[in-house]
């Protein structure tokens, strides 16, 4: 019988895994460790699927070849933890999950937008000391009296590109490769023109060498001063250092982020003790009150969940049965 070993597993992952396990009649093994923690139980399976942010140890990459493992399935779109260069050399093919739901990360970046739209950040801390004053500076712009910019009208942008225009927002976007399907409901532009025009800018970008740094502090300034930042791709597309000093001196507005720099230290972690001194980039983006931070929870769907089970799954047997998965990505 087949077996495969999955790691960083949830309790909220089982119950799709069980089910794929019966239906394709096949073993599945799960653990709750980093594949660098737990590379010593792939000797006994055929195949892997991991999920992480933080970089698979160099060390695992000949210990998985070693072991007779042919792949590296991870159940993410993102696939800069996998040193390419490294799985290739030792003969291992790698898939992501490029579509799990488009639907899960746009639903929260327009959950996002209304959220920077009707300041509900600055009456979240208002309401929290007791103040429930309002401001003439509140005053919220309505959806449809509102343009909002998409940074990446790929399969996430696209989707909430459709979610907006059906609110009756100006859409406007760019990106590398504009599809012209989606002309009659997006404006494409530039990046310069988009940053100038839009109320709210919303990041749907894939990590790689031309889209880390994609907004730094020239980019802020080209922004309205009552505009809004969605980040729901991948923290380096931002410089950090320079989104928290367009913050606090006022050249943008407000800024909500599912995903920052140097988040593998923080998020999926409990630091009601600990704090976060050991991060300030981060700390200093907690302590601002025009921030809305989330833990990288974007995806984090009922559909979602189970379609990046379902397909990294399926990559790991289609591989086995020595043929291509539509999913391996190279170097």
């Amino acid at each position: 019988m087949t077996k495969i070993l999955m790691t960083s597993v949830r309790d909220d992952e089982q119950p799709a895994i069980k089910a794929f396990a019966k239906e394709h009649e096949i073993e599945i093994v799960t653990t709750p460790k980093l594949i660098d923690d737990a590379v010593d139980l792939t000797a006994d399976v055929d195949g892997l699927v991991i999920q992480q942010r933080s970089k698979v140890d160099p060390a695992v990459y000949p210990q998985l070849k070693a072991n007779g493992i042919k792949q590296i399935a991870t159940r993410t779109a993102g696939f800069d933890m996998i040193d390419l260069a490294a799985a290739k050399a030792n003969d291992l093919t790698v898939t992501n999950v490029p579509a799990y739901s488009p639907r899960s990360v746009a639903e929260h970046a327009l959950m996002q937008i209304f959220r920077l739209l009707r300041k509900s950040y600055r009456f979240d801390h208002q309401v929290a000391t007791n103040d429930y004053r309002w401001f003439s500076d509140e005053q919220a712009l309505e959806i449809h009296t509102a343009t909002i910019g998409i940074i990446g009208v790929g399969r996430i942008g696209g989707t909430l590109a459709k979610l907006l225009n059906a609110l009756g927002a100006t859409v406007l976007g760019f990106d590398t490769q504009p599809r012209d399907e989606m002309k009659a409901i997006v404006e494409y532009t530039s990046k310069e023109d988009l940053l100038k025009r839009a109320d709210v800018v919303s990041l749907h970008v894939d990590l790689n060498p031309t889209s880390e740094g994609l907004l730094t502090a020239e980019d802020f300034a080209l922004m309205k001063p009552t505009a809004g930042l969605v980040n729901a791709s991948r923290g380096p597309v931002v410089n950090t250092a320079d989104l928290i000093h367009a913050l606090k001196a006022g050249t943008i507005a407000a800024a909500a982020l599912d995903t920052v720099e140097g988040e593998g230290a923080v998020f999926q972690t409990d630091r009601r003790e600990r704090g976060l001194a050991d991060e300030p980039q981060i700390q200093a983006l907690h302590d601002l009150d025009n921030v809305i931070l989330t833990p990288h929870i974007a995806f984090f769907t009922n559909l979602a969940v189970k379609n990046m089970v379902d397909f990294a799954l399926t990559d790991v047997l289609t591989i086995l049965n020595g043929q291509e998965s539509p999913h391996t990505v190279s170097a």
